[in-house]
């Protein structure tokens, strides 16, 4: 029974695969399926341990449940919320955390947390079960998802912390980060990591003190006495991130940042900003003048879509094209800033942030 079981399975394997490869030459995306089958190939000729085979298999399904559930909500605009499993809900940090995610989800976004309790459930809380995103970790103890999102389908189980960190950090286009333990820390630096290191965003990241709390004011100021102050990050790091403790000044922290900013991506070597309205010729002229720094070579230059672009789903979009150093993202930062307070986004893109 087994064995004829097996052959079965291996005879509907190879169904599958042979009818992939024929359909291989038509696909949209098939450069990027032939690289991942030909790596399995690869692989399947190396002598890799059985626990080798566990990982990989694992993270591949980890990756096939969220390219699945986020696909149908890649149009929507998402915000993060890191912070403590702890924290009850009489506590400051968790009623923040409600009141933020009521705030963003009222201006359109949604929200993702780690699916478990504290001020995760808080994020659920605020923003309702409809406007949310669960990623839970699979442990043999603890970690139950909280009950706000429990059932949902946008709640998805990850067996490893990397791939559910993947998407919890690849689908946001906004982190908030309330107070929490190491796990919390963790996410802060590592999102720090990411950015400064140009692996991440541009995205906002916003760390939120409860009124009067001094949490991440605290943090900050380790930040600059130890590592900006000693040469350790380049001082304009510290515009990856916004400190405060007021929810106004952290909701138009993320709503500012895609004011005129809409996205961004590399075509070669070249940087392909893309904007929401254009900008004229003397504020282009400014941006070159404020940061030809970053610059490792040419100028800053207006432009339409690029000839590789023809499957951007922005592709309408104005740009701007320049040769990034890929090393002053924390300068990169601050010219997004002074873009958004450029040109004039007409009312309906104002009133929709959350429009990718």
């Amino acid at each position: 029974m087994t064995s004829s079981a097996s052959f079965d399975t291996l005879e509907s394997i190879q169904a599958d695969i042979a009818e992939l490869i024929e359909r291989l030459p038509t696909l949209k995306h098939r450069q990027y399926i032939r690289q991942a089958l030909l790596t399995i190939v690869r692989l399947a000729d190396s002598e890799l341990d059985r626990l080798d085979w566990k990982i990989l298999s694992a993270s591949l399904a980890d990756m096939e449940r969220g390219f699945e559930l986020f696909h149908n909500y890649r149009h929507v605009r998402k915000v993060t919320i890191f912070g403590s499993a702890r924290l009850s809900p009489e506590t400051p940090e968790y009623q923040m955390a409600v009141d933020f995610a009521r705030y963003v989800s009222q201006l359109g976004f949604m929200v993702m947390t780690g699916g478990g309790g504290g001020i995760m459930q808080a994020g659920h809380e605020g923003a309702g079960r409809e406007n949310s995103f669960g990623l839970n970790i699979q442990l043999p103890f603890e970690q139950q998802a909280n009950p706000i999102i429990e059932g949902d389908p946008k709640l998805i189980h990850f067996k490893y912390f990397f791939t559910r960190k993947l998407f919890l950090l690849k689908e946001s286009d906004a982190v908030a980060l309330f107070p929490g333990g190491f796990g919390t820390q963790d996410e802060a630096f590592e999102c720090m990591t990411l950015s400064q290191t140009g692996k991440f965003g541009p995205v906002p990241v916003v760390l939120i003190d409860h009124p009067g709390g001094d949490y991440w004011r605290s943090w900050s100021e380790y930040i600059d006495k130890q590592l900006v102050q000693k040469g350790l990050v380049s001082p304009e790091d510290p515009s990856l991130y916004t400190v405060t403790d007021d929810l106004v000044i952290a909701c138009n922290a993320i709503t500012r940042f895609y004011q005129v900013y809409h996205s961004s991506r590399y075509v070669g070597d070249r940087l392909v900003i893309r904007l929401n309205t254009d900008l004229s010729d003397a504020e282009v002229e400014k941006l070159n003048a404020d940061f030809g720094d970053i610059l490792v070579q040419g100028r800053i230059e207006k432009s339409h879509a690029l000839p590789q672009e023809g499957q951007d789903e922005a592709f309408d979009l104005p740009r701007l094209v320049l040769y990034f150093n890929q090393r002053d993202l924390g300068r990169l930062y601050q010219m997004i800033a002074e873009i958004n307070n450029m040109g004039k986004p007409s009312p309906e893109e104002r009133g929709h942030p959350e429009r990718k």
